[in-house]
């Protein structure tokens, strides 16, 4: 199916008025904003490659997800495929880390230098849509470049687990180019619009936020690409009639979105990102929305004060009054400018529309906003202020030295800044301390922070961080039970036990409360006490080989062998091979008096794994024994 275009339609005119004369032919002004593009986020970036995994996400989406960090398998593409694990369905940023780690291995540095390799290719993105689409290369350059290099974007490229942030993001660039070089034809076909619905896509299966993406392309249907034409003073009916066309060609891709929105929201639902809306009012919701909004623009504008995790606080009245009159007073001028100035509302309606899937009318998550959603939503705004400030400066020639030194500046200094901010991604440690620096304190933070210095072994730090968090919530079960864990390694026994005691209490089938409350008792020398909670931890977990081998082995050191022989006999049957398992069980066999038993399951730990040297020195020990019983 061919469809003309329509001879009446207005084409946008190639203008070269403010970047060619003086800096050379458009192609070589091209490649020079393009390469300072490359070079200035490498210089901004290139630090992460040193980083390490943070311990929010980057546990669960890599290094501790046993099918990802498995590397590219049969069985792995298929859970891709399939899972709807961690509350998302996003098939292409799974089988992107897969494959990084079957090319580098399990290392941070090169899954981060992939991310940065795709803002670049985004950055460039961004500046060859622009530049294709309007007359204007400079313009184009500083709006990728205030995309490169600005610190909101920080956390979309210093943080393996969004990968899928930048992925989906390189894919719906692509789609609106694919889109353009459609709507630029001649004549318009289908096999032209079968990339755009193919790439479209290729985005939603890594993170489903372009699900707005027909909508953008209606706005550049209106400015530039001047498909659409449409004047305030006419009738909306007019508005309809030239819309109806350039909706039903989208038909496809709302059929597509509708079916990546069910599969996102089912996978989110089930995983209870999605908040019940009876637990947040619409108005609560509503307010945080149009309070959101202008955070957005002020931090896109001048950012500072950035974190990690922006707790969702109550809305304060005048707040949700003032931004309502800011969003609607910058609409009304956006409308009215619409005949002479057209980028303006394509920017700001670019902007507010495509920050609609995560701006909290459906609550995903306990946090009110994050710099992460701004990736794509920033470059309408950035559009709209950059050919507005051109604009003036055209009309004010004495100001084009003003502004152009005025821009400089501003590249500058959102490039330190991004800079600085990224350096705070080197570990989870900087990372939370700079976020509780920055003002925005919360349960997650701490109780991350807490965790991370649990593990460098700076444990008194730890339980100062993880008392904060139950001062804030003391009904917090992971808190409790995190703090008593800490204690425990302190030896604060009877100290651990009494959080653990009240985790249990919260939540009596918590498996993980109560298999530490019991290694609290047990190290406190109270066995007697902990073998109920040890009994209750198999109950609750009765096909977890991993908790059965823990109890199993806390009990043999204990003194327990019969229990800890019945447990380890279990761990045996469910994983048998699993050298480990059958050397506890043979162990525990020793130490009851049953050399040639235990002999068994030596032996069989060697067969799995010939290196086990404490199997080998356990069944020469074994064999000794038996030696000595047959010798007496």
């Amino acid at each position: 199916m061919k469809k003309a275009h329509k001879s009446g339609s207005t084409r946008p005119k190639r203008d070269s008025r403010d970047e060619v004369h003086g800096y050379g032919t458009p192609r070589s002004v091209a490649l020079l904003i393009g390469g300072g593009l490359v070079l200035a986020t490498l210089a901004v970036y290139a630090q992460i490659l040193s980083h390490q995994f943070i311990n929010l996400d980057d546990d669960r989406y890599v290094y501790a997800n046993p099918m990802v960090a498995s590397g590219l398998t049969s069985r792995g593409i298929l859970w891709a495929f399939t899972t709807f694990f961690s509350a998302n369905w996003h098939p292409l940023t799974w089988l992107s880390y897969m494959l990084d780690i079957q090319l580098f291995g399990l290392k941070p540095g090169p899954l981060l230098g992939i991310n940065l390799l795709f803002h670049i290719l985004n950055s460039l993105l961004v500046f060859a849509l622009l530049s294709k689409i309007t007359p204007h290369l400079w313009r184009s350059g500083m709006v990728a470049a205030l995309f490169a290099l600005h610190p909101m974007h920080v956390e979309s490229v210093a943080w393996a687990a969004e990968r899928k942030d930048v992925l989906s993001s390189f894919f719906a660039l692509v789609c609106l180019m694919a889109y353009v070089r459609y709507a630029k034809a001649a004549i318009l076909t289908w096999t032209r619009f079968v990339p755009v619905m193919l790439f479209l896509g290729l985005s939603l299966m890594s993170k489903s936020m372009f699900v707005t993406g027909p909508f953008v392309m209606l706005l550049l249907d209106y400015w530039p690409l001047h498909r659409l034409e449409w004047h305030p003073g006419e009738r909306l009916g007019q508005l309809a009639a030239r819309l109806a066309p350039l909706i039903r060609e989208k038909i496809p891709l709302f059929l597509l979105i509708a079916a990546i929105a069910v599969l996102t929201y089912i996978a989110q639902a089930g995983g209870g990102a999605v908040t019940q809306l009876a637990a947040v009012p619409l108005s609560v919701r509503a307010s945080n929305a149009l309070v959101s909004y202008v955070k957005y623009i002020v931090l896109l504008i001048w950012p500072t004060g950035l974190g990690v995790f922006y707790p969702f606080p109550p809305v304060p009245l005048w707040q949700t009054a003032g931004a309502l009159v800011l969003l609607t007073g910058v609409t009304v001028f956006a409308i009215r400018s619409m005949e002479t100035r057209r980028y303006f509302i394509v920017g700001w309606a670019w902007f507010l529309g495509t920050l609609i899937p995560v701006i909290g009318l459906v609550k995903i998550g306990s946090q009110s906003m994050a710099d992460r959603y701004s990736y794509l939503p920033s470059i309408g705004l950035f559009l709209m202020i950059v050919w507005g400030i051109a604009d003036f400066a055209t009309r004010h020639g004495g100001q084009a030295v003003s502004v152009r030194i005025g821009a400089v500046i501003w590249l500058a200094t959102i490039a330190a800044l991004s800079w600085i901010q990224a350096g705070y991604w080197k570990d989870s440690v900087t990372l939370y301390k700079h976020s509780l620096s920055a003002g925005t304190p919360s349960i997650l933070v701490h109780y991350n922070l807490a965790q991370a210095l649990a593990a460098q072994g700076n444990l008194d730090e730890a339980v100062t961080h993880f008392t904060e968090v139950l001062r804030i919530n003391p009904a917090f079960t992971d808190g409790l039970i995190s703090l008593g864990m800490v204690l425990t390694d302190q030896h604060k026994f009877a100290e651990a036990a009494r959080y653990l005691n009240e985790a249990v209490r919260q939540d009596p089938n918590s498996s993980r409360a109560q298999l530490q409350l019991g290694i609290a008792l047990v190290n406190s020398g109270k066995i007697d006490e902990a073998l109920p909670h040890f009994y209750q931890v198999v109950e609750l977990a009765p096909n977890d080989s991993s908790v059965r081998a823990q109890v199993g082995v806390l009990l043999l050191r204990h003194g327990k062998l019969s229990e800890a022989k019945q447990q380890l006999g279990e761990v045996v049957r469910m994983d048998p091979n699993s050298a480990e398992a059958h050397n506890n069980l043979g162990l525990t066999l020793l130490l009851q008096g049953k050399p040639e038993e235990s002999m068994v399951e030596f032996s069989t730990a060697l067969r799995l794994n010939p290196d086990y040297k404490s199997a080998q020195e356990n069944l020469n020990a074994a064999r000794k024994l038996q030696k000595n019983d047959g010798q007496r």
